[in-house]
């Protein structure tokens, strides 16, 4: 990869997609309030929902959870992975959280594409959001699976270069020398930043924590009674 795409991939383009998520959610939250919501279908098709709805919401919770103690604690995390057996056990669990949520992903995108009303509810955004999200899944999947003990490096190397973006250093040099597995995860890491703001899941940012443990919200149209005669 040439210095110039590097940069473009890993200093200008990750800028660009912190600005639009901060921007564009406050554009959105101030201009279009009532627009942020999960906007539920649950009231036209459930039973799929269920079991793509919550792997997708705890897998992707606990999965970005990891990541951020990673970020802001990665000497916790070396300390834990200096002990072989417990390296083996984040691994194993991060690969079956990415798997849980792939599921998950896979069953909302399926129930999507599939069901006629689900379909006529369903924006051109949504299809975009998640298959960002199932790309990036895939993505860390695979890195788990053949470039194994992410959780190791990615103290030396990873974080390092995501406190350079934030510290406004840029290192790409750091993510340059990657094999493609680890560059993709990390790019569309920034795509889904990007699309963020414009999607349905703007709504977790409305208050967080009650999201994750309130019941999906019903939406039922009220009308005029029909008269007849």
């Amino acid at each position: 990869m040439s210095d110039t795409v590097s940069i473009m991939l890993f200093v200008v383009f990750p800028y660009v997609a912190f600005a639009l998520a901060f921007v564009g959610g406050i554009v959105r939250w101030r201009l279009k309030p009532f627009s942020v919501s999960s906007l539920s279908s649950q009231l036209l098709e459930s039973r799929k929902l269920f079991w793509g709805s919550v792997p997708f919401h705890w897998g992707i919770l606990i999965i970005l959870a990891g990541h951020l103690f990673t970020l802001f604690l990665p000497s916790t995390v070396a300390w834990w992975n200096g002990v072989p057996i417990r390296l083996y056990a984040l691994e194993i669990t991060g690969l079956a959280l990415a798997l849980w949520a792939g599921f998950g992903i896979s069953v909302l995108l399926y129930r999507r594409i599939t069901n006629p009303k689900i379909r006529v509810v369903t924006t051109p955004m949504d299809y975009v959001v998640l298959a960002v999200l199932l790309l990036q899944v895939l993505t860390g999947i695979w890195v788990a699976v053949m470039l194994r003990f992410g959780s190791f490096w990615a103290v030396g190397v990873a974080v390092p270069y995501m406190w350079s973006l934030i510290t406004l250093r840029p290192e790409p040099e750091l993510i340059q020398p990657f094999p493609l597995a680890i560059q993709a995860h990390i790019v569309m890491f920034w795509v889904f930043l990007a699309v963020f703001p414009f999607s349905r899941l703007v709504h977790i940012f409305t208050w967080p924590l009650g999201y994750v443990f309130k019941p999906w919200q019903k939406v039922v149209d009220i009308r005029e009674p029909t008269r007849v005669g």
